[in-house]
């Protein structure tokens, strides 16, 4: 039986990751090397304000018969793709999935994160009910092979039972999305009960757009028992300045992911080592000892494998793995975090009592 090919589109040429004029990490780049790998899409549009990145991006991902758009919505139009990915600031997000949902596109992957409101979020998962689109956001950490292997040691019993999942990043949204992420990948998917939050706001700072905080913290409960702990913003130095006059930097956690079970603990981005090293403490040989790891590299090839995913299930009933149910509930805890700095409490969920952006509400004295 021969594979389909699917028609894809993509909005937000930009520039490529760390050429002259890139204002960003060049996803739409590796999405569109993402689907090339498939062997089953062409793309047959891209749209972008800038002409000549999109002409660009045409020429390098595309054929003779690649058109390319100023405008997003004509391009829908005129093209009816079977995919869409979007590769834009969150604050486009909203109106542009919602598009093309109603466009009949049948699977939409937009980056993350999802939106800077909570009405927004949930607006984009509603249009793609309704339309019947598959929806999905690019958490492609959940490829990444540290990942993986950190959670795959947990479910095999190599630190008991989980009791708590602590994380460290910059920020609550533009990091925190996939920190959040992998709170909920780390404990099997099970929806958070409640959220007690803290964020400081001392200095003014956004990151495409949209208003962060300093620092900030989130304390979040599981119906299981088990706990989630996101800290944001808390650095220590680390060694002597680069050769450029920048400061290497860790989390005061002293890694980025730590997982802590009844009998051990599993360490993911150990001092240093961003993402790429797994160690574990546990009964089975003295002190800490390395973790092989195994899936996807990081960024293209996590991209990559998300895509593939997401293609495979067009169609077949499967839930892709980076679906937009699953980055719906990580998305809400982070405006559960803001409203409860905002509120200086407990916030129970679902979050039915915020349309917006707390933190922003706070930012503007509200």
């Amino acid at each position: 039986m021969t594979e389909p090919t699917y028609s894809v589109a993509v909005i937000g040429a930009g520039r490529p990751r760390g050429k002259e004029g890139a204002t960003g990490f060049g996803m739409s780049h590796a999405h569109a090397k993402g689907y090339a790998a498939t062997g089953h899409c062409k793309l047959v549009a891209v749209a972008d304000l800038v002409e000549p990145n999109a002409r660009a991006f045409a020429d390098e991902h595309g054929d003779d018969d690649t058109q390319v758009f100023a405008d997003f919505r004509e391009m829908l139009r005129k093209t009816r793709p079977d995919i869409v990915s979007i590769c834009t600031w969150p604050g486009l997000h909203a109106d542009m999935v919602v598009a093309s949902a109603e466009a009949g596109a049948r699977a939409i992957h937009c980056e993350k994160p999802m939106a800077p409101t909570w009405g927004e979020a949930r607006r984009m998962a509603e249009a793609a009910a309704n339309a019947g689109a598959q929806l999905t956001f690019n958490h492609q950490r959940r490829f990444e092979a540290p990942y993986r292997t950190a959670r795959r040691l947990a479910r095999e019993g190599a630190i008991g039972d989980l009791v708590q999942v602590q994380l460290s990043c910059g920020d609550m949204f533009d990091w925190g999305t996939h920190w959040f992420d992998m709170l909920l990948y780390y404990v099997g998917e099970e929806p958070a009960t409640w959220v007690i939050g803290q964020v400081d706001r001392s200095t003014t700072r956004s990151v495409f757009g949209v208003e962060m905080e300093t620092q900030g913290l989130a304390h979040v409960g599981f119906a299981s028992g088990v706990r989630g702990l996101v800290t944001t913003g808390d650095y220590l130095h680390d060694g002597p300045a680069r050769t450029d006059g920048t400061q290497p930097r860790r989390e005061a956690l002293g890694a980025m992911q730590r997982l802590i079970g009844t009998t051990g603990v599993i360490e993911v981005g150990v001092r240093g080592t961003y993402n790429e090293r797994v160690r574990i403490l546990n009964g089975d040989s003295a002190g800490w000892h390395e973790a092989e790891t195994i899936g996807a590299g990081h960024f293209e090839e996590a991209i990559a494998a998300g895509i593939a995913d997401l293609v495979a299930c067009i169609g077949s009933g499967h839930e892709p793995e980076l679906s937009v149910n699953k980055a719906i509930r990580s998305t809400e805890l982070i405006f559960a975090t803001y409203e409860s700095s905002r509120r200086r409490a407990r916030i129970d969920l679902p979050l039915d009592s915020v349309d917006g952006n707390p933190l922003h509400d706070m930012i503007a004295g509200h």
